[in-house]
């Protein structure tokens, strides 16, 4: 019989067996990532810990994603698995700087699913596709017997290349004093879908975010040359996102009043005892931007579709290094951790 594994030891080396919290995108995911995936797949590549490689090339540089998207259910307000496949593929490119052109999808699909499905399925993701600018160029499928999966799975890689600039958006250029700006309302996604998953219905709809960013990313670095970082906040919400880009001599200041949240998510959050901060989007990205240029990142961001309602949330400080910070609406400041458990699973 093991005996208790010591506080602070709570590692994936002292755990038998993976939990659903090791899919959360938060503090068991990154002991994962850390423990087994980062130690034997070590290179100069991986240890950058970004949404997308980046590899050199002869002739230049590409960026290079892959990721698999189970969530539950297939269909959602304001999307479904293959929107979601593509435009987290196609956003996990373009927050390095790079522009998206390829995608290639494999299928696992369950014995039983309905071909109609499918057919919405592939055609969703055939229209997110062409609205982004990218083609899917390779694909693979597999049908697994009844029970050996859930209804359908679906992995993405992605392939983007970088302007004749070569600009590549990466932790190391954040520095204290830099403005953090998010593109709009946070936790929608995860909310849309667990009201899907659990038949919750609450007074005002909510849709999730799903939707493809480069647009408005490419417009954002036309338009300023000097952005630090770009990150979508996904699996783990923005709290988690912005625990990962911290780090020796920086932490994150952030402004509760300024951090804009739907009424409707706020209401749904208060009621389920969930917190915004840490609940997945997929349509948003975060910002890092020098104080020179915050004003014209936002005006560049407010024109978009997608980034109607963006605001500056915070700053990147010398102060708490390594660590999130909030000033709550009282006035008081607060510890902003990253993701302990899973909150909601099979989100994307």
């Amino acid at each position: 019989m093991k005996g208790p594994v010591p506080p602070g030891t709570n590692t994936v080396n002292n755990m038998e067996n993976i939990t659903i919290a090791h899919g959360s995108g938060g503090k068991a995911t990154d002991q994962l990532i850390r423990d087994i995936f980062f130690k034997y797949f070590k290179n100069n590549i991986l240890d950058e810990a970004g949404d997308s490689a980046v590899c050199d090339l002869t002739g230049g540089k590409i960026a290079f994603t892959t990721d698999s998207f189970v969530v539950k259910p297939v269909f959602f307000p304001g999307g479904d698995i293959g929107k979601l496949s593509i435009c987290g593929t196609v956003n996990d490119i373009a927050v390095t700087g790079a522009i998206p052109r390829y995608i290639s999808c494999g299928f696992i699909i369950e014995e039983g699913f309905p071909v109609s499905d499918l057919r919405e399925i592939v055609k969703s993701m055939a229209f997110w596709a062409e609205k982004s600018g990218v083609m899917v160029v390779t694909g693979d499928t597999k049908v697994v017997e009844k029970g050996e999966a859930d209804e359908i799975f679906i992995n993405t890689s992605g392939v983007g290349t970088f302007p004749d600039t070569g600009r590549v958006l990466r932790k190391r250029n954040i520095s204290r004093g830099d403005k953090v700006i998010i593109s709009g309302t946070i936790g929608d996604h995860g909310l849309a879908v667990l009201s899907q998953r659990k038949g919750f219905e609450f007074e005002r709809s909510i849709c999730s975010d799903c939707a493809p960013l480069n647009g408005m990313i490419a417009s954002v670095l036309e338009g300023v040359d000097d952005v630090s970082f770009m990150r979508d906040p996904t699996r783990g919400g923005l709290a988690t996102t912005l625990n990962e880009i911290t780090g020796p001599g920086l932490g994150v200041l952030l402004d509760e009043v300024k951090i804009p949240v739907a009424r409707e998510v706020k209401s749904a959050s208060e009621l389920l005892g969930l917190d915004p901060l840490y609940i997945a989007n997929e349509g948003k990205i975060l910002v890092i931007v020098p104080p020179g240029s915050e004003r014209r990142t936002l005006d560049i961001m407010r024109r978009s579709e997608y980034g109607e309602n963006s605001e500056t949330i915070g700053e990147i400080t010398g102060d708490d290094a390594g660590k999130v910070c909030i000033r709550t609406r009282l006035g008081v400041t607060r510890i902003i951790d990253m993701l302990m458990t899973e909150q909601l699973p099979r989100i994307c």
